[in-house]
């Protein structure tokens, strides 16, 4: 931003996708709470989502990577950066579609697999600088 005088439209997108992501991979870390911090009054938004936590989990991811993809593509990210991309939109596809809330480990195993989705997306972008 010092450099340019301000942000062009790839960082805007990486930034918002990175907010989607967080509040996804944050609602499922707030999951192995639920029941504590509804008796103590704490607001998550597993609290909030309630049944709807898988599907909206899911919203937020499908929100979040066409931006990263969006993002790095006007970037100038083309196919080695689109597709070492794929494992982090497998990895989140796949907590998406296997979350359970309810059974033990579930959520845990879920949110710690979001250091791969860093990772990977890092190593994407990091790829199509030395491609």
């Amino acid at each position: 931003a010092t450099e340019f005088g301000g942000l062009s439209l790839p960082p805007l997108l990486l930034y918002a996708a990175c907010i989607l992501w967080t509040i996804g991979y944050d609602t499922i870390y707030a999951l192995q709470d639920v029941e504590d911090d509804a008796l103590i009054g704490v607001k998550s938004t597993a609290r909030l989502f309630g049944r709807r936590t898988r599907m909206l989990v899911t919203l937020f991811y499908l929100a979040a990577f066409p931006l990263w993809m969006l993002s790095g593509w006007l970037a100038g990210g083309r196919t080695t950066f689109l597709l070492a991309s794929l494992p982090a939109g497998a990895i989140l596809t796949w907590q998406a579609w296997t979350l359970d809330g309810q059974a033990p480990g579930n959520a845990l195993k879920r949110f710690k697999a979001n250091h791969w989705v860093g990772l990977t997306l890092t190593l994407a972008m990091l790829a199509e600088g030395w491609g």
